[in-house]
């Protein structure tokens, strides 16, 4: 059965390139499709939301690490990082800002609740973007491979915050800023170890020293109350960019071919793990999924409201700052991993009794239709069409 599941993950994965809509999506229709065939001949299988957790939190793991080996630092790459970072920031904020709104007013709540509930529903999916993008342009994949990323690690970042003990008070915003100076001070020596500890090691079992040491790391910065994902991040980062350490001495430790044998190694494990863990999470999740909630009204009307908030913030945004054509960037608001595992992770304490799961199902649906219907709508014409400049510098504007 699992191995079946592998293997139409991966004609997923093929036919999507074709036919443009995500592969996650697919998986996720095909979780719904088994839940129907078992209630049609009355199997109970009830899933632990344990084994949906566990495999969201190596989802994360691997995402983030992913990330990092994705995100290139030079000087001719400033002006990309900058503006992928600050629409990744801003529509987070913004989205997050007005779905508060609207879960206050219809759901009368307290707005702190309201904020969280908020925060894993205005990240982008970068499980979902980054194996979507293949056929768009060279300026378009590199702009959406930083946002997806930084949209991850701040949404993340802003959860754990507003899940703490303490918020809005100058010691909260004090402790929380000096947690991300440890975390990053503390990354760079986890992540120089580690690095080293891989170029050292003779054993061929890397695959399994490297996955238990990363997790042993995110656990680690959980029980410290540290944002243990940047750790990871800042690893992610310097391993793809150990060239650039202004350390001559340093670079010298390791040799350029040694080097690079260790970036294929690890990309190549980041893309096999998450490849896997998307397939059975999205399927357990797709299972888990009752479409009963399109007879609830309410559902429909305040999922809607949510679906509708996070398409403007992103057109207003990108049509502002760009001013260009922004196809299919715009229909870009899919919400997948990260978004569903945050939602397992609000404290019992934070949580809202008014507030029905099943709009969390609805968004992830219909997020991910919005996203299917812009990469149908886009159209790259020949490799010699001028770039659209949406993604040049705007003095006018930074």
């Amino acid at each position: 059965m699992l191995c079946s599941l592998i293997v139409l993950s991966y004609l997923f994965s093929v036919i999507s390139k074709y036919i443009r809509v995500p592969s996650v999506l697919l998986l996720l229709f095909a979780g719904i499709g088994f839940a129907a065939l078992a209630r049609t001949y009355n199997l109970n299988l009830p899933i632990p939301s344990e084994i949906v957790d566990g495999l969201g939190v190596v989802g994360l793991i691997m995402i983030v690490l992913e990330a990092g080996l994705d995100l290139e630092l030079s000087k001719n790459k400033i002006s990309l990082i900058r503006d992928s970072f600050l629409a990744a920031l801003l529509i987070l904020i913004l989205s997050a800002a007005l779905i508060s709104g609207i879960l206050y007013f219809f759901l009368s709540a307290e707005i702190t609740k309201c904020i969280v509930y908020a925060l894993p529903l205005s990240i982008m999916s970068s499980s979902i973007v980054l194996p979507s993008i293949h056929h768009l342009t060279k300026s378009k994949k590199e702009f959406l491979i930083y946002e997806a990323s930084f949209s991850d690690i701040i949404g993340i970042l802003l959860f754990n915050y507003f899940t703490g003990t303490e918020i809005f008070t100058l010691r909260s915003i004090g402790s929380f800023s000096l947690s991300i100076v440890i975390s990053v001070v503390l990354s760079l020596v986890v992540s120089f170890l580690l690095f080293l500890l891989l170029t050292k090691a003779r054993t061929q079992v890397k695959f399994f020293l490297v996955f238990s040491l990363l997790v042993i790391i995110y656990l680690g910065g959980k029980m410290l109350h540290l944002p243990s994902l940047l750790i990871i991040l800042v690893f992610g980062l310097m391993v793809n960019n150990w060239e650039k350490i202004p350390f001559k001495k340093t670079n010298r430790m390791v040799p350029q071919q040694e080097l690079t044998g260790i970036r294929h190694f690890l990309h190549s494990i980041t893309a096999e793990s998450s490849f896997l863990v998307r397939t059975f999470f999205f399927v357990l999740f797709g299972f888990s999924i009752d479409l009963d909630f399109f007879g609830n009204r309410d559902v429909l009307f305040i999922g809607t409201m949510i679906v509708l908030a996070l398409f403007l913030v992103r057109f207003l945004y990108l049509q502002f700052f760009f001013k260009t054509k922004l196809l299919p960037e715009v229909f870009l608001i899919p919400r997948g991993l990260v978004t569903i595992v945050l939602f397992y992770k609000i404290p019992e304490n934070m949580k809202l009794s008014t507030f029905d799961d099943d709009i969390l199902f609805f968004i992830i649906l219909a997020t991910g239709i919005i996203m299917t219907i812009g990469m149908l709508l886009y159209k790259k014409e020949n490799d010699e069409v001028i770039e659209d400049p949406q993604f040049a510098e705007r003095k006018d504007i930074l």
